[in-house]
This record gives C-alpha cells, structure tokens and sequence, in this order.
C-alpha cells in the first residue's frame, strides 16, 4: 500500500471537524484514503466541509453533536458507525478558546464553558468511541492539545487548564487502552496563523491589561513570534500530517505521547 493511501479500507471521525484544523486534518485522512466522519454542533458548516472533503473520492457522512452532551455524543458514534462501520481513526479535536483575562478576573461562566467543551467533551467522545474500539481489538486515537497545556500562558486559566487536562487524559487513556490494541496520543500546536484565531489571540492579549504583553496588537504580534526558535507562525497545513502519522503504522510504538508543533517551543 502506498503510503498516500495507509488508511485504505478504514473509518476515521473528525470532531470539530467545521472549524480549520479539523477540516484541514479529514481532508489529510481521506487523502490518506479513509473513509470520514465528519461531526460538529455547527449544522451549517458541515456540508460545505462534506463538500470539500468529499473531493478526495472517499466516502463522507456528517453528524451533528453537542459534545457537552454525552448522551448525544453516545448517539453520534453509534450513528456513525450504522453509517460507515467500525472507526478505527478518531481525531478528537473539538474545542473553544475562551476570553483572555488574568485569573482574578476570569468569567466563571466562561471557565466552565471551556472546560466542558475542550476537556468533558473530549473525554465524552474518546470515552464513547474507545468502549467500541475495544470490541474490535483496534483503535488509534489523537487527541488536540496546545502549548498552553505544556506551559500555561498568562490570561488564559480555563484553556490552559483544559489542555493540561488533555494531556492527562492522554497518558492514561493510553494505559486504560493498549491491552485493547488502541493506541492514544496528542498533538500540542502552538501560534497558528495567519487567520481569525490569530488575530483572535493577539487583540485579546493586548486588551487583557497585563504585565506580559503591550497594549498594541502589532506589538504583541512581533513579541509572540520572536519567542518562536523559527521565528514564524505554524501554518494549519502543519498540523494533518503529524496526525496522520500518530495515527499510522509508522508510529506503531508511541502512545501516551504528546507532540509539540510549536517551531521549537519548548
């Protein structure tokens, strides 16, 4: 098998699959030659991601779900599956960034918020897929982490908490599992850009009033990058081929591990 087509035969689901490092990442998978699941909360977006993920000739079904909901994530993989069979790929990327505000201040709404997305939700969708996984002796699972669950930022309480959880859930689910033949690692971007969520994050930090950062955005732009080894943002594209990898034969001795794709932060 060529190694454009290493995931031939075999079902992969995407979560977050609307925004841009899903998207990016089901069109690597089906290039890879998976079939895909493409799951989301945004209704909306889906068929334009079906769309362009079905151009890689594979096949594509789409799924709205709340991962918040475990119920509703139970009823989305057992649907999934009625649809496309067995998954044996789960890339388990949903998430929501928060505000940016020093931990004095931070919106306890807001902080339960990205906790039950980012960190709940994932364990409902690893947690839902895996016991099905299991069943089939078969499973290889990447989870999205960042940089902020390796070294927690200033402003960011509820993120960073919620991608540190990320790679706790990953180091042991991967223990949990291996006796089932399912390996579990996690991918840790770090500055992504250029885009809306870059932009994002800059305005933000400049706006949280801190020590850290100016209060211009082009200020804090250059200060971000600077701090960079390769003095750059990562590119989304960056990102689908190290999951592939995680996911493929090519990494058959690595689980619980969590990856940087952070231009040498470390």
């Amino acid at each position: 098998m060529s190694k454009e087509k290493r995931f031939d035969g075999q079902v992969a689901l995407v979560t977050g699959a609307a925004g841009n490092i899903g998207l990016a990442t089901a069109k690597r998978l089906a290039q890879d030659g998976a079939d895909i699941v493409l799951l989301d909360i945004a209704a909306d977006k889906l068929e334009e991601a079906r769309n362009k993920v079905s151009a890689f000739g594979t096949k594509v079904e789409t799924v709205t779900c709340d991962v918040t909901d475990y119920k509703s994530v139970e009823s989305a993989v057992i649907s999934a599956e009625d649809k496309m069979g067995p998954i044996a790929l789960l890339f388990n990327n949903a998430g929501y960034q928060g505000t940016f505000t020093p931990v004095q201040n931070y919106d306890p709404e807001d902080f339960t918020k990205v906790i039950q997305i980012d960190l709940i939700g994932a364990f409902h969708v690893l947690r839902a897929v895996s016991a099905r996984m299991a069943a089939h002796r078969f499973g290889r699972i990447v989870n999205t982490s960042s940089m902020a669950g390796l070294q927690g930022p200033p402003n960011m309480v509820a993120y960073a908490c919620a991608k540190f959880g990320i790679v706790g859930l990953t180091q042991t689910a991967s223990k949990d599992l291996a006796p089932h033949g399912i390996r579990v690692n996690a991918i840790a971007p770090a500055l992504m850009g250029p885009g809306f969520m870059w932009d994002r994050q800059v305005e933000l930090q400049a706006k949280a009033g801190s020590q850290y950062f100016s209060s211009d955005p082009k200020e804090v732009s250059d200060a971000m990058i600077k701090g960079v080894p390769m003095r750059r943002l990562g590119d989304i594209p960056e990102i689908p081929g190290v999951v592939s990898f995680l996911m493929s034969d090519d990494s058959s001795y690595m689980t619980g591990v969590t990856l940087p794709i952070s231009g040498g932060i470390l």
